[in-house]
């Protein structure tokens, strides 16, 4: 898989320092979420890829057939490339840790890849994400550090689901913090402290 496979943002790290991805949510791009990584990892690389699939105009990492119902065609096939392109730019920088950042779709194909191959993040932080499907069991996943966030009153993302999901990389043995909020679909100031926390208890942060 190519470095450049997908249209990204990149801001170099030190020599052995950790690796964040940053996957924007459904219409957003590259930008979206490449500052704030910057700044919650100072040190390390930053890597923001673009989604390659138009819903719209709206750019995601994958099809959908209707809100929560996945192409899981797609899916396995774009789940796979993106990961290909995460280890990449992981062996090209020579990094370190390997962490993850995703809002909504973003969260979604971050989630999948990590669903798929647990040994590819040592952690990930996962905003709203949606996995409408009983996963497999993954003994990679285990001492893995992911942190969920979501909106009690989610439309798009049901508590029950989320829940589901943290119990889930909680069963494979990794350490989950689930951090809600009273809202929606939108990301709050406790997610946005969620995950700063997440970086300090890492040692990464500023």
């Amino acid at each position: 898989m190519s470095l450049q496979s997908y249209k990204h943002r990149i801001r170099p790290g030190a020599p052995g320092a950790p690796i964040l991805f940053a996957f924007h949510g459904t219409g957003g791009d590259e930008n979206q979420f490449f500052d704030f990584s910057a700044r919650l990892m100072p040190q390390a690389t930053i890597v923001s890829p673009r989604g390659d699939v138009s819903e719209g105009g709206a750019l995601r990492f994958f099809r959908r057939k209707a809100e929560g119902v996945y192409d899981m065609d797609d899916l396995a096939i774009r789940r796979d490339a993106l990961a290909a392109f995460v280890a990449a730019h992981r062996d090209e920088a020579k990094a370190g840790a390997v962490y993850g950042l995703g809002y909504s779709n973003g969260a979604n194909i971050l989630a999948a890849m990590m669903l798929e191959n647990g040994a590819l993040f040592d952690g990930a932080v996962l905003m709203h994400p949606l996995i409408p499907w009983a996963p497999a069991a993954n003994a990679a996943l285990k001492d893995r550090d992911i942190v969920i966030t979501a909106g009690r009153r989610d439309p798009i993302c049901p508590p029950a689901e989320t829940q589901a999901l943290a119990d889930y990389f909680s069963a494979q043995g990794a350490a989950v913090k689930l951090d809600w909020h009273e809202g929606g679909h939108d990301i709050r100031p406790n997610e946005v402290e969620a995950a700063q926390a997440f970086a300090s208890r890492l040692g990464v942060s500023a």
